[in-house]
C-alpha cells in the first residue's frame, strides 16, 4: 500500500501545480489569397514571372526561430499564395545577400539537405494535423504528415506535387504546385486554413518562421496562423489507381538432392493499389495482390532474453493515415495494432524427418486489404481496415513423395478507430476495437488462437491555452482457442503464468480464454516558461493479450513514472541550448512485488558551432525480473550503474562524425557492458554521399540464463559465465543524378560471438550478493561431450548424468545488402531496380570476430535477388 500512496502524492503534487498563469497568447498573423478565375494558372518553372501571382501581394516579415527565438533572422522570406478549381500554388522569394553561398545539396527524398523552404497546412485547422511541403534548393522534395500537435512527423507520406527553383542575384526561388486531391478539407462555401512556413539558412544554421511560435509553445500546428479567402472549393474526391508490375530473380547456392534449393528461382508478379475519396475529408484505401516488400531490411539483432523485437513499419498502405489507428496506451511500444502482424512470417513449423527437405514461405499471402480512413470538418478521425491472409503450406519432401502441411491458416484481421476533437480542439476522446479471426483447420494449428480482440478508449484534456494536460486511457482483451492454445499462451514470455514463486499466478491447462485489461494515467505541465513536469501510473494485468494484432513485451506490471525537464529558450555564452531531464520510475507485478526503482539524469548541449554533445546516467538500486529464468521465480539483479556519452560535429560540414560510448556495470562486477560506436559522413560533392557506422560491444554477465531442467523431481534453472562480442557495421552510398533519379546502396555486415563458462544452478535468486544466488558445479560434476557437443552434469557426483545442457556457445553472421536505383519518371509513379545479397550463417564459436568476417562473410556465396518493379499512378 505504501507504493499505491507515493504514487498518488505524486499525481496530486502535478495536479495541485496545475492551476496557475495562461500561456501568453501570440498575435495570428493572417495572410488573404485570391482565386485565379479567368487568369492562366502559373507555369512551374521557378522564375514567378507570370502575370497570375501579380492579384496577391507578399506576405513575409519572417521572424528567427531557432537558435535565437523571437530576433531578425540573417535573411528575410516572403511569399505568395494563389487557387483555382484544381489547385493551390505557392510562390517564395528567399533573399541572400551571397547568392555563390547558397547550398544546393542533393539527396533523395525527404533528404532535407543544403537550404531550403517549408509550408505547413492544416486544411482541417484542427490543432493537431498539418501537411507539409518542403522545397530545397536543388529542387529535393520532403513531404510529410504532422499529427499529435506536433510531436510526430511521418515522412513515409508521399503525395503527387510539383516543384521548380531558381538561383538569381537576390537569392533563391521556388514555386510549388499542390493538387487540391491530396488535401483533406471541408465543404464550406468560404474555407479557413492554418498555415505555417519555416525557412532553413543553411550557413548559420538558422530557421526563421511566419508565425511566430515561442519555443515555450505547447506545440506546433495550435500556434499556426491563418490562410483566408478560400472560398468556392469544391472538394476533390480523390480518385487514384496505382498497378504495379514486378519481376524477380533469386540466385543461391543449390542444395544438392533438395528439389526446393536448384540454385534460382524466378517470379512474375502484378497487382493493383487504388485510393477513393469518398468524401474530401474520407478515402477508401484498396489493395488486390499487394506487393508489401521493403526496399531496406531490418537491422539484425541478437536476442537472448527470449522476448521479441519490434521493427518499423514501412510498407506503404499501412503507412498511410498511420496516426489515426495509432493506439499507444503504455510504454512507446505496447500498441492495440501493429501492422507488422499482417503478412509476417507462418506461426507453424512442421517437424522435418531426418534425410527429408522442406520449403516454407517467407512471409504469408496478403489476399487483399482495405482501409477507410480520414478527418471530417467536425472533428471526427475515423479509421476502418480490413485484410484477409491466405492459407500458406510448407512442402515436405520425403522418399520422392512431397507432403503439403498447413503451417498458417486463412486469417481475417480487422481494426476501428475513431476520435472527436472537441472543447475548441482542447480535448478529444476515442476508441478502439480490434479483432483476429483464424479458420483452423487443422489440429497441427491448434496452438494458435481461434479469435483474439481488443477494445479500448482514451481521451485527452487541455487548459490555461495548453499549458497543461492530463490524458488517460484503458483497455481490454480477450482471446479465445483450444486449451493447448491458451496453456501456450499463459506460459510464454510476454505472461509466464507458470512461475514458482508467483502467489496470484498459476497456469489452467483447461482453460480456452484469457480476459484482461491495461491502461495508462498522465498528467503534467506542457509549456510556458523553462521547466516542464508530468507524472503517470501504467498497468497490464497478468491476463492482458494483444500479440494476434498488437505489439505487448510484458503483462504483470504497475509502473509508476515521473519526470522534470529543463530547457533554455535563448543562446547564452557558448550554447546554443540545453536541455535536461530527471525521471524516476517504480515498477511492481500484481501481487505487490517492489521489482524496479530507477532514477536516470540526461543533458543535451548543442553549441553554437554546432557541435552537440548529451550524457546520460541511470542508477537502479533494486531490479528484480520476473522474467529472467523464463518462467523460473523472481530473480535479483545487482545494483546497477549505466551512463553514456555521444558527441555529434556540425552537421552542415561535408564531413562529418560522431562517437558514442555506453557502460553498465552490475554491484560486485556482476554484469557488465560497453559499447562504442562511431560513424562518419562525407560529402565531396552535393550529388554523392557516403556513410560509414560501425559498433562493438563487450557483454560480460556472470549469471546469464541458459535454460531450465529438473533433477528428480525438482526443477533446475542453470545459468553460467556469458563473454559476448558483437560488431555491426553500416555502409550507405547515395548518388543522386537528379531530384527524381537516385542511385543507394546499403550494406551491413553483423557478427555476434558467444561463450559460456563457469556453469551453475540457481539456489536463492533474491539473495542480495549475486554469487549467494547460484551454486557452481564444481570439475566433478560437469564434463563437456565433445561427440555430443554438449555438457553432461553429475549432480549428486554418483557417477550418473542426472541432464545435459546442449553446448549454448554460439556464433552468427549475417550480411545484408541492397542496390536501388529509384528513377521517379512522372509525379508519383516509380522505376525500380533493385540488386540485394544476403548471407545469414552459424559460424563458429571458437574463432574470433574479424576470421568469421572473412570466412563467413568473404568467402561464401551470397543469396541474390534481383528485382524490377515499375509503378504507375493514374489521378482521375
Amino acid at each position: 500500500m505504501i507504493c499505491y500512496k507515493k504514487t498518488l502524492f505524486v499525481l496530486l503534487f502535478f495536479f495541485q501545480f496545475s492551476f496557475g498563469q495562461s500561456v501568453p497568447k501570440t498575435a495570428k498573423k493572417v495572410y488573404t489569397t485570391k482565386a485565379l478565375g479567368a487568369l492562366a494558372a502559373p507555369v512551374i518553372d521557378g522564375f514567378l514571372t507570370d502575370e497570375s501571382w501579380d492579384i496577391v501581394d507578399w506576405t513575409g516579415d519572417y521572424i528567427e526561430n531557432l537558435p535565437d527565438e523571437n530576433t531578425e533572422p540573417s535573411e528575410q522570406t516572403k511569399f505568395k499564395i494563389i487557387y483555382d478549381k484544381d489547385f493551390i500554388y505557392f510562390g517564395f522569394r528567399c533573399y541572400d545577400k551571397d547568392p555563390k553561398g547558397i547550398v544546393e545539396r542533393l539527396s533523395r527524398r525527404d533528404g532535407f539537405e543544403g537550404d531550403w523552404i517549408e509550408i505547413n497546412i492544416s486544411s482541417h485547422n484542427d490543432q493537431l494535423t498539418s501537411f507539409s511541403f518542403a522545397a530545397s534548393v536543388a529542387g529535393v522534395k520532403s513531404d510529410g504528415f504532422i499529427s499529435d500537435n506536433g510531436k510526430t512527423w511521418d515522412g513515409n507520406w508521399n503525395p503527387i506535387w510539383y516543384l521548380k527553383t531558381n538561383i538569381d542575384q537576390e537569392g533563391w526561388t521556388a514555386e510549388i504546385k499542390i493538387p487540391l486531391s491530396q488535401l483533406k478539407f471541408s465543404d464550406l462555401p468560404e474555407q479557413v486554413w492554418a498555415l505555417q512556413s519555416t525557412r532553413r539558412y543553411f550557413r548559420t544554421e538558422e530557421r526563421s518562421v511566419w508565425q511566430r511560435i515561442p519555443l515555450d509553445a505547447p506545440g506546433w500546428v495550435s500556434e499556426f496562423g491563418e490562410l483566408r479567402g478560400l472560398i468556392g472549393l469544391s472538394p476533390k474526391r480523390q480518385i487514384e489507381i496505382q498497378p504495379f508490375v514486378l519481376s524477380k530473380l533469386e540466385t543461391y547456392p543449390a542444395q544438392e538432392g533438395n528439389p526446393f534449393k536448384t540454385g534460382n528461382d524466378f517470379k512474375l508478379n502484378g497487382g493493383l493499389d487504388a485510393k477513393i475519396g469518398v468524401t474530401n475529408d474520407l478515402t477508401l484505401n484498396l489493395t488486390i495482390n499487394p506487393d508489401f516488400g521493403q526496399v531496406e531490411a531490418d537491422p539484425s539483432t541478437i536476442v537472448l532474453d527470449g522476448f521479441q523485437v519490434f521493427y518499423d513499419e514501412r510498407r506503404p498502405f499501412f503507412v498511410e493515415n498511420k496516426n489515426i489507428f495509432n493506439y499507444s496506451f503504455a510504454d512507446d511500444q505496447d500498441n492495440l495494432f501493429y501492422s507488422r502482424r499482417i503478412g509476417r512470417n507462418p506461426n507453424g513449423q512442421p517437424n522435418v524427418p531426418s534425410g527429408a527437405f522442406m520449403s516454407i514461405p517467407n512471409n504469408t499471402a496478403i489476399l487483399g486489404a482495405a482501409k477507410f480512413s480520414g478527418k471530417t470538418k467536425n472533428g471526427w478521425s475515423i479509421g476502418m481496415l480490413e485484410s484477409v491472409t491466405n492459407k500458406e503450406y510448407a512442402k515436405i519432401q520425403e522418399n520422392s513423395r512431397i507432403e503439403k502441411v498447413l503451417v498458417e491458416p486463412l486469417t481475417n484481421y480487422f481494426i476501428g478507430r475513431v476520435q472527436k476533437d472537441f472543447n475548441n480542439r482542447n480535448s478529444y476522446f476515442g476508441a478502439v476495437f480490434t479483432a483476429v479471426n483464424r479458420n483452423l483447420e487443422t489440429n497441427f494449428l491448434n496452438f494458435m488462437h481461434q479469435s483474439a480482440y481488443t477494445a479500448g478508449v482514451d481521451f485527452m484534456h487541455n487548459w490555461k491555452n495548453r499549458k497543461y494536460y492530463f490524458k488517460g486511457n484503458f483497455v481490454a482483451s480477450k482471446v479465445e482457442g483450444s486449451e493447448e492454445a491458451i496453456t501456450a499462451t499463459q506460459r510464454n514470455m510476454t505472461h509466464l503464468f507458470q512461475r514458482t514463486d508467483a502467489g496470484h499466478l498459476s497456469v489452467d491447462p483447461l482453460k480456452r480464454s484469457l480476459t484482461g485489461t491495461g491502461g495508462k494515467f498522465e498528467i503534467g505541465k506542457a509549456s510556458v516558461g523553462n521547466w516542464r513536469y508530468k507524472g503517470s501510473i501504467i498497468w497490464r494485468s497478468p491476463e492482458l493479450e494483444l500479440n494476434d494484432i498488437g505489439f505487448l513485451r510484458q503483462a504483470d506490471e504497475i509502473k509508476q513514472y515521473a519526470l522534470v525537464s529543463y530547457e533554455t529558450l535563448k543562446p547564452f555564452s557558448q550554447f546554443r541550448k540545453i536541455t535536461t531531464h530527471l525521471e524516476q520510475l517504480s515498477n511492481f507485478d500484481f501481487e505487490g512485488n517492489y521489482n524496479k526503482m530507477q532514477y536516470s539524469f540526461n543533458s543535451d548541449f548543442v553549441l553554437k558551432n554546432n557541435w552537440n554533445f548529451t550524457a546520460l546516467a541511470i542508477y537502479k538500486p533494486i531490479n528484480y525480473s520476473n522474467s529472467i529464468l523464463q518462467g523460473g521465480p523472481r530473480f535479483r539483479y545487482s545494483e546497477e550503474f549505466f551512463k553514456s556519452v555521444s558527441i555529434t560535429s556540425d552537421n552542415r560540414k561535408k564531413f562529418k562524425y560522431n562517437f558514442a560510448l555506453y557502460d553498465t556495470k552490475g554491484k560486485n562486477n556482476s554484469f557488465s557492458y560497453t559499447e562504442f560506436a562511431a560513424g562518419i559522413i562525407y560529402q565531396p560533392i552535393n550529388a554523392f554521399t557516403f556513410s560509414l557506422s560501425a559498433s562493438f560491444s563487450s557483454k560480460q554477465n556472470k549469471l546469464q540464463y541458459i535454460t531450465q531442467t529438473s533433477f528428480n523431481t525438482d526443477p533446475r534453472y542453470l545459468t553460467a559465465n556469458l563473454s559476448q562480442n558483437t560488431l555491426s557495421t553500416s555502409i550507405r552510398l547515395d548518388y543522386n543524378i537528379n531530384p527524381n533519379f537516385t542511385i543507394q546502396y546499403y550494406g551491413q555486415p553483423f557478427i555476434s560471438r558467444g561463450r559460456y563458462n563457469a556453469f551453475n544452478k540457481v539456489i536463492n535468486p533474491a539473495a542480495f550478493f549475486y554469487g549467494d544466488r547460484v551454486s557452481l558445479f564444481d570439475s566433478n560434476q560437469i564434463y563437456f561431450n565433445e561427440l555430443e557437443n554438449n555438457y553432461q552434469i553429475d549432480e549428486d557426483k554418483n557417477g550418473i548424468t542426472d541432464y545435459k545442457i546442449q553446448n549454448p556457445d554460439f556464433a552468427f553472421v549475417q550480411f545484408r545488402s541492397n542496390l536501388v536505383a529509384r528513377w521517379e519518371y512522372i509525379p508519383g509513379s516509380e522505376l525500380f531496380l533493385v540488386w540485394s545479397q544476403g548471407i545469414t550463417s552459424d559460424g563458429n564459436a571458437d574463432e574470433n570476430l574479424f576470421s568469421e568476417l572473412n570466412s563467413q562473410i568473404l568467402e561464401r556465396k551470397p543469396t541474390n535477388t534481383f528485382l524490377i518493379k515499375i509503378t504507375y499512378r493514374f489521378m482521375l
